[in-house]
């Protein structure tokens, strides 16, 4: 793994959230986007060589809608940058980790991204990511 790539933070406004962390990080975001397949607007923050990332939920089943539903607003995960995400899921299942995207998929910000599920990693949702270019 590269680097922290970014931490993901859900939030129920994401409007209210850029405005929160614009005045936090004194950066202003520079990408909003919105991913239908996992149900999310995102917004995106430089900070050093890493990155945050807002989640707001679309609708009522999304993910990020649940999770704030459950433990309310806060840090959802952790991506790690990755140079070779087919490769290093494969390591990841052989080191017993269980994830919940054995293919990775289109995530926001150009990426194509897995998922580990926190069952294996001590209570952490942990993504790991590879920009798309890099294919």
């Amino acid at each position: 793994m590269k680097k922290i790539e970014h931490l993901g933070i859900a939030v129920r406004d994401i409007d209210k959230g850029i405005d929160l962390y614009e005045k936090l990080l004194g950066t202003p975001c520079y990408k909003r986007e919105t991913v239908e397949t996992e149900g999310v607007v995102t917004a995106f923050f430089r900070t050093g060589e890493s990155k945050v990332e807002l989640l707001q939920g679309l609708n009522e089943t999304s993910p990020i809608t649940r999770f704030i539903e459950k433990k309310g607003e806060g840090i959802h995960h952790i991506a790690f940058a990755v140079e070779n995400i087919h490769a290093e899921i494969d390591r990841l299942k052989r080191e017993g980790f269980e994830l919940i995207n054995d293919v990775p998929k289109e995530g926001a910000d150009n990426k194509l991204i897995a998922f580990l599920h926190p069952r294996s990693t001590n209570g952490v949702l942990v993504e790991i990511c590879m920009d798309r270019d890099d294919l």
